[in-house]
C-alpha cells in the first residue's frame, strides 16, 4: 500500500500512541544443558553516555528517556566490501539488567519496519520486557539507514505531505502520469539526497552489523528479538552466522520464500482477514453505528472525488490516506476502537481528522508536522533488498487477483509494486536466504490473526531455518505479534526460553 510498503512493523501502535497522546485523543531442550553459559560481563568497547532526546528522524516525540538508560554510537563499515575504508556510526540505545550476578548477556530488539527506529522505540516498549531485563540488558539501535545511522533521506516533510494528498491509485491516463510522476520525484530525490549509502543499506549489511554490535557488546552470542521485519533480520543473521546464534525469538514473521508481489498479495489477505475481524468484533458488541465492509468501500470511492476536510492546518483526508489509516488501526486490537471512531466521524460527520492520525502514525508524522525517515528508509532497505522491478504493466495484470483479495487494501497494494521502479540501486535476492543448519534453536511465533505478517509466514520461516532450528509456536489471536498481546501463556513460553534456556515443545499454542 502507498505510501508505505508495508513490510511488515511493530512500529505502528507505538507511533499511533504518540500521534494521539500528542493530540489529546488517549482512551481507552536447553541450549547448552546449563542456564546462562552464555553469560558475558557487558565491558563491550562501547562509551555508554546518557540518552538525549530522540531526533525527529528518529520519530521521537521529543522526550529523553529516562535516566537508567544510556546511549551509544558503534562504527561500521559503510561498505563491507571494504572493511578498512568509511565508516557511519549506528546508533544504539540500552537499559541494563537488574540482577547482574545471573546476567546472560544483552539482547538486542529490532521493531521492524525496515526503517523503524530501535533508539526511539525501545523505551516505549521496556515496560513489557521488564521480567526479561531481570538478566539481560535490554538494547537496541538504528538499523543503518535509519533515524541517526546514515539515516536516508529523500524529501522534505511539505513535499511528503504534497505527494499524500495525491492519487496513487489511478483510474485513467492521466492520473497514471500523475502518479508515475510523483514516484520518479521520489527516486529522483532518493538519488540525489542519498546516493552514497543507498547501495550499502541491505539487511545482509545490517546483519554484519548485528554480529559487530554483538562483539562490542562483550557477548560471545547474540540474543536477539526480532518482531516483524527484525524476523527477516533474524533469519539473515541466523544464515550467516549460525554458530554465534544464541536465544532468539522471532514474532510476527516475515515469510522468507515470498517475492514483493506474492508477499504484497498475502498481506493484503492478511489485512482483509483482521478488518474482518474487527467488523464481526464491533457487531457482536451491539454497539450503534459499526461500519460495514460496504460503507467503508463506499466511502472510500466517495474519498477517490473528493478528500475530506481535517481540522489539521488545511490539510485533507484522501483515499490513499484513509487506506493507510484502516491499516493502521489493525494492527492491535487494542487500537480498534479509534478505527470506528474515525469511521463514523468520516462517514457521519465529513471530516476525516482520525483517519488521518492513523494514517500519520503508520506514515512517521509527528503532531508538528515532521516526518521521521521512516518512510525513505522503509523504501530503500526494500529496493536494497528485492531484485524485483514491477512495471505498470504487472500492476495491471495482477490488479483484478489484489482487488478479489480485499476491497479495501488490494487496489493500493497492488499500486505499491512500483516502490522500486527505476530504482538508482540494483536488489540484492529473490528472496533471502535464511538456512541456519547449526544455529541454536530460534523460536519462530505465527499469529493466526495478524494482518501485517500473515500466519503462515511462521511456518515457512522454520521450516527454512532447518530441522531442530526453527521451533514454531502459534497464538490464536489478533493483532501484530504476540509476546506483546498480553496472552499469558505465551508471555510463559517466551520467557521459559530466554530466561532459563528451555525450548518450547513442538506444536506449542497458545490462545
Amino acid at each position: 500500500m502507498s505510501p508505505l510498503r508495508l513490510r511488515a512493523t511493530a512500529l505502528a501502535s507505538a507511533a499511533l500512541a504518540i500521534v494521539l497522546a500528542a493530540t489529546g485523543c488517549e482512551d481507552g531442550r536447553p541450549i547448552d544443558g546449563k542456564n546462562g553459559s552464555d553469560r558475558a560481563s557487558g565491558n563491550g568497547s562501547l562509551r555508554w553516555k546518557k540518552c538525549s532526546a530522540p531526533t525527529a528522524a528518529q520519530g521521537g516525540d521529543g522526550k529523553a528517556p529516562g535516566r537508567a538508560w544510556e546511549c551509544a554510537t558503534l562504527p561500521v563499515p559503510l561498505d563491507y566490501a571494504q572493511p578498512d575504508g568509511e565508516k557511519i556510526d549506528l546508533a544504539l540505545i540500552r537499559l541494563k539488567a537488574q540482577d547482574t550476578s545471573r546476567r546472560i548477556g544483552s539482547l538486542v530488539f529490532n521493531f521492524g519496519g525496515p526503517g523503524g527506529s530501535g533508539v526511539a522505540t525501545l523505551p516505549g516498549f521496556a515496560e513489557s520486557y521488564e521480567k526479561l531485563r531481570g538478566r539481560y540488558d535490554l538494547v537496541s539501535f538504528d538499523p543503518r539507514g535509519v533515524g541517526e545511522s546514515a539515516g536516508v533521506r529523500c524529501q522534505s516533510d511539505a513535499e511528503l505531505d504534497a505527494s499524500a494528498q495525491l492519487d496513487m491509485t489511478p483510474d485513467d491516463d492521466a492520473e497514471l502520469r500523475t502518479a508515475l510522476a510523483s514516484n520518479k520525484a521520489y527516486v529522483d530525490a532518493c538519488r540525489r539526497n542519498a546516493a552514497k549509502v543507498l547501495p550499502h543499506v541491505t539487511t545482509t549489511n545490517t546483519a554484519r552489523d548485528l554480529d559487530r554490535l554483538r562483539a562490542a557488546l562483550g557477548d560471545a552470542k547474540l540474543h536477539y528479538f526480532g518482531i516483524s521485519y527484525g524476523t527477516e533480520l533474524g533469519g539473515v543473521y541466523a544464515h550467516l552466522f549460525p554458530k554465534k546464534v544464541g536465544r532468539a525469538v522471532l514474532d510476527a514473521v516475515v515469510d522468507p520464500t515470498q517475492d514483493p508481489l506474492r508477499g504484497g498479495l498475502g498481506q493484503t489477505k492478511g489485512f482483509q482477514l483482521a478488518l474482518g475481524n474487527y467488523l464481526k468484533d464491533c457487531a457482536s458488541q451491539g454497539a450503534a453505528g459499526c461500519p460495514t465492509q460496504d460503507r467503508i468501500t463506499d466511502l472510500l470511492k466517495q474519498l477517490d472525488v473528493k478528500p475530506l476536510p481535517t481540522s489539521q492546518g488545511g490539510r485533507r483526508l484522501t483515499q490513499d490516506e484513509a487506506v493507510n489509516g484502516i491499516a493502521a488501526a489493525l494492527y492491535s486490537k487494542d487500537t480498534w476502537k479509534y478505527l470506528t471512531v474515525g469511521l463514523q466521524e468520516a462517514m457521519g460527520k465529513g471530516t476525516g481528522d482520525t483517519l488521518l492520525l492513523l494514517f500519520d502514525s503508520l506514515a512517521g508524522r509527528n503532531p508538528d508536522g515532521r516526518y521521521s525517515n521512516l518512510q525513505a528508509a522503509n523504501r530503500a532497505i526494500s529496493c536494497a533488498d528485492a531484485e524485483q522491478r514491477y512495471s505498470v504493466d504487472d500492476v495491471k495484470a495482477n490488479l483484478a487477483e489484489f482487488r478479489k483479495a480485499s476491497p479495501v487494501f488490494g487496489e493500493s497494494a497492488a499500486w505499491s509494486l512500483l516502490g522500486c521502479t527505476d530504482w538508482p540501486v540494483k536488489g540484492q535476492w529473490k528472496a533471502p536466504d535464511v538456512r541456519a543448519e547449526g544455529a541454536a534453536p530460534i523460536v519462530v511465533i505465527g499469529n493466526t490473526g495478524d494482518p501485517a505478517t500473515p500466519y503462515e509466514g511462521a511456518r515457512k520461516m522454520a521450516r527454512q531455518l532447518g530441522e531442530g532450528v526453527g521451533i514454531e509456536v502459534t497464538y490464536r489471536g489478533e493483532g501484530h505479534g504476540a509476546y506483546n498481546s498480553g496472552n499469558a501463556c505465551m508471555t510463559r513460553a517466551v520467557d521459559a526460553y530466554l530466561l532459563d534456556g528451555k525450548v518450547p515443545a513442538v506444536g506449542t499454542s497458545c490462545s
